[in-house]
């Protein structure tokens, strides 16, 4: 199992929206998917309690039995599971972060989110977890939009493929679904799944610096 942590300084950045999207699209696929909310204002949880289909799964943890929680689902071979943690990058998260094979880190293009990257990233440096930046809610062709890339490339990986922002994402979520469900062929659609690649390719460079380093040490 690969574990998913979605965390950002910021509120309002996305957070809820990555695990909503990348979670329902691995379903789609066939691959099993939990979702945790570890957030107190529990947007994802209010989402998935609305929604028709049971895919994804929701596991009820926090963080105090997460690591427990985690093994069980690890022995029930379930593929992912994705976290939704607090608008937040402090010690309080170290454990949750520790437990990640990957955190995404979704950052909309504006100067306030851009500074506010830097506190996770550092957090994140010092414990050695991989990350990878996701830009949401982006303005396409914009000067803004590219600037900000080229701002987080300087801290860490960016994610080629960006979050556009765009009127379905919100009248997806309304009732519980994405706006892979609503127009499988659409943009937002394509979006997600080329996002997923990123992502993956990412999770396997991870996994093989991993391996390299486990034999280079004996």
């Amino acid at each position: 199992m690969q574990v998913i942590v979605v965390n950002s300084q910021k509120g309002g950045s996305g957070k809820s929206s990555v695990c909503r999207t990348l979670s329902v699209h691995v379903a789609r696929a066939g691959r099993s998917a939990f979702l945790i909310d570890l957030d107190p204002q529990r947007t994802l949880a209010q989402w998935h309690e609305v929604r028709q289909n049971e895919e994804p799964r929701r596991a009820e943890l926090d963080a105090q039995n997460l690591k427990d929680g985690l093994e069980q689902l690890r022995q029930r071979d379930v593929d992912y599971a994705f976290i939704d943690t607090p608008p937040q990058a402090s010690e309080n998260l170290d454990e949750v972060f520790r437990c990640a094979d990957l955190v995404l880190v979704p950052i909309k293009p504006t100067p306030d989110d851009l500074k506010s990257a830097a506190v996770t990233v550092t957090r994140l440096k010092e414990l050695g977890v991989p990350f990878l930046f996701v830009v949401t809610q982006a303005i396409q062709n914009t000067n803004i939009t590219a600037q900000a890339i080229a701002a987080l490339s300087h801290h860490g990986p960016v994610a080629q493929t960006l979050i556009v922002n765009r009127v379905v994402y919100p009248a997806a979520f309304t009732d519980g679904r994405t706006p892979e469900e609503i127009d499988p062929k659409g943009n937002a659609a394509l979006e997600t799944a080329k996002l997923w690649v990123n992502i993956e390719t990412c999770l396997h460079a991870n996994m093989k610096a991993y391996s390299e380093r486990k034999v280079a040490n004996g």
